[in-house]
């Protein structure tokens, strides 16, 4: 039964359980939770802390804890190489991830018609920030780039251009084109937005060496 106090409804013992197992039971939670990368780094943390106390320190000796730590170190090297350095839960920090100062969840394939209907309209400036941020989008579906949280878009063209070396001018000249219209507010023109897709253009139908298909 749900008790009406005044506007507000005040669920009773039964339902209030009710509705926490149904909101615990969404498929967020279980994406957030530590993955086994996690879970191994805090169990080496623990044991580097616990061989590092004073007992254990003076009865295993300092040349014995140089070795262990080498060799902890060693297999921390190892999993990184053969795995990779974990990533970021998308689940945690959401689609939109705050990019480029707007909670956006369109897909880069959506930013990118909307960005040419735009273009059609004659609005560059619309043009062009859709289409950068489509280029940043389509980056992050396909893990090409991990921004943190609030990244600007000279900081995603850095991250790009370290994935696609020979094209680091060019992502750099988007990301000034984006930054020139969204904060300078300086019109971008037909050849400026021209240029901003046709990098986007490139990098979309290219896949880096090192990543699997």
């Amino acid at each position: 039964m749900i008790r009406r106090l005044d506007d507000l409804f005040v669920p009773d013992g039964d339902e209030a359980r009710r509705w926490a197992e149904e909101e615990l039971s969404n498929s967020r939670y279980a994406d957030a939770k530590p993955t086994w990368f996690d879970y191994l780094a805090r169990d080496i943390g623990h044991f580097i802390r616990d061989l590092f106390s004073t007992g254990n320190g003076e009865a295993v000796g300092p040349a014995a804890l140089i070795v262990v730590c080498v060799l902890i170190g060693a297999a921390l090297v190892t999993v990184l190489l053969i795995w990779g350095r974990p990533r970021r839960s998308r689940a945690v920090r959401g689609p939109s991830a705050g990019l480029l100062g707007a909670d956006d969840d369109r897909s880069a394939a959506q930013l990118r018609t909307d960005a040419e209907r735009s273009a059609k309209a004659g609005d560059w400036d619309a043009a062009t920030i859709l289409r950068f941020r489509a280029l940043a989008r389509d980056l992050l579906e396909r893990d090409l780039i991990d921004p943190a949280p609030g990244a600007t878009a000279q900081a995603i063209a850095r991250e790009a251009s370290a994935v696609f070396a020979d094209e680091a001018s060019a992502v750099r000249s988007a990301a000034s084109a984006f930054d020139d219209v969204r904060y300078l507010r300086q019109p971008a023109t037909a050849e400026s937005y021209r240029a901003l897709s046709d990098t986007d253009d490139r990098l979309r139908a290219r896949r880096p060496q090192g990543v699997p298909a």
